[in-house]
């Protein structure tokens, strides 16, 4: 008997397909008990959907069955039956090819229909030692889109002998510690300007810090001490690791900043606010700080552990949520409006520069986010706004 695969199919939606290709066919008389999608090496039964009669085996407990396959004349008639083995296509092994962006073969895998992109991610990784299953972007084109982990060999349309592409992103870094080694670089940083040493003031470093320079020293290493403790108890990260590269690209826009700013709000000829200005500053700066901790909460709470669940964020019970009624991503609102308030209360125009580096980078950062949510949620609030309410 020769070999094939079967898909069962919704009866309702294969009975119509079946009958307007081949009539209301019916095998030796009986009723069919199944519809199936079979597929065959040979025309003109290849890739057709029939009904068919299965032979005392029951599609739901068995990997295998024998049906009765019929051949068509050029009319559509049918003109002789045939038995043919088959399994089902979920739990059948096929052979697929893994090769690199540049189109060299790595090896081959045997997988099933049900195999997912995460589970093929280890056979690959034993194909190559080197390709540890975060380096690699599994896709169906040398350069097409990186499929996702939960994607199956079966939803992916994959048969025998198909062909998958890796590229390999590169040695790489957890989350974690990139955040950690980010947050933790600007509270040293700063704190060596806030000791004032000489070989970078000159003799004017003895010369007393003013009130506002040691406030402002506490709300910088407050917040980065703030971002350290989400990192290691907050976040909940839907990708365990990013290229290595980073790290020297985001260490180097904190620290750089971090220096920037500490020099001048801790140089001797550093000028104070006025009174109402550094408290309103102080205010607006402690104000966003805690709003931007509450965003952090609800949206952990949003993501069973250990899950990559995406759903619409929504206020909760806290007032200061209720910014989630007008964008889409009020965590980076209240960053935004932490460092415009250090800003005011510094009067300091690197502090300033680098809010706006910032707003910069989180705006763009915010669309993408805005984007996606609108795309994946068919019902989204269509009011919400990325990053500013009612602008952008």
């Amino acid at each position: 008997m020769l070999a094939g695969r079967a898909e069962v199919k919704n009866p309702a939606r294969t009975r119509a397909k079946g009958d307007s290709q081949r009539g209301n066919w019916r095998s030796k008389g009986e009723q069919p008990s199944r519809y199936v999608k079979i597929t065959t090496d040979n025309p003109p039964c290849q890739r057709q959907v029939w009904p068919v009669t299965f032979s005392s085996l029951s599609l739901r407990h068995e990997r295998s069955f024998v049906i009765d396959l019929p051949q068509t004349d050029s009319s559509g008639q049918v003109v002789a039956l045939h038995s043919r083995f088959f399994s089902t296509y979920k739990n059948s092994t096929m052979e697929i090819e893994i090769l690199d962006v540049k189109n060299r073969s790595l090896g081959k895998c045997r997988v099933q229909g049900d195999t997912t992109v995460k589970a093929l991610k280890n056979d690959v990784e034993k194909l190559k030692p080197a390709l540890t299953i975060h380096r690699q972007s599994i896709r169906l084109e040398p350069r097409g889109k990186t499929l996702k982990d939960s994607d199956t060999v079966q939803s992916l349309g994959i048969s025998s002998g198909g062909k998958l592409y890796v590229k390999d992103l590169g040695p790489q870094i957890s989350w974690k510690g990139v955040f950690l080694a980010e947050y933790a670089g600007p509270i040293a940083v700063y704190m060596l300007f806030y000791q004032r040493p000489s070989l970078i003031y000159g003799a004017a470093a003895s010369n007393p810090i003013s009130f506002t320079a040691n406030v402002a020293a506490i709300c910088w290493a407050g917040h980065y001490a703030k971002r350290i403790l989400e990192t290691l108890f907050v976040h909940r990260f839907s990708h365990a690791t990013m290229p290595l590269r980073n790290l020297f690209k985001n260490c180097s826009y904190y620290w750089a900043f971090a220096a920037y700013v500490a020099y001048h709000v801790n140089h001797p000829l550093f000028t104070e606010p006025s009174t109402p200005v550094f408290y309103a500053g102080l205010a607006g700066f402690l104000v966003s700080e805690l709003g931007n901790f509450s965003i952090h909460m609800l949206l952990r709470n949003l993501r069973p552990a250990g899950s990559t669940v995406r759903k619409i964020p929504v206020p909760d019970a806290n007032p200061l949520t209720q910014l989630f009624n007008f964008v889409s991503c009020p965590n980076y609102t209240y960053e935004f409006f932490s460092w415009l308030s250090f800003s005011l209360m510094t009067t300091c125009i690197p502090s300033l520069v680098f809010a706006a580096a910032g707003m910069y980078q989180m705006t763009v950062w915010a669309i993408g986010k805005h984007k996606n949510y609108k795309k994946e949620f068919k019902d989204y609030p269509k009011g919400r706004k990325a990053i500013l309410p009612f602008a952008i």
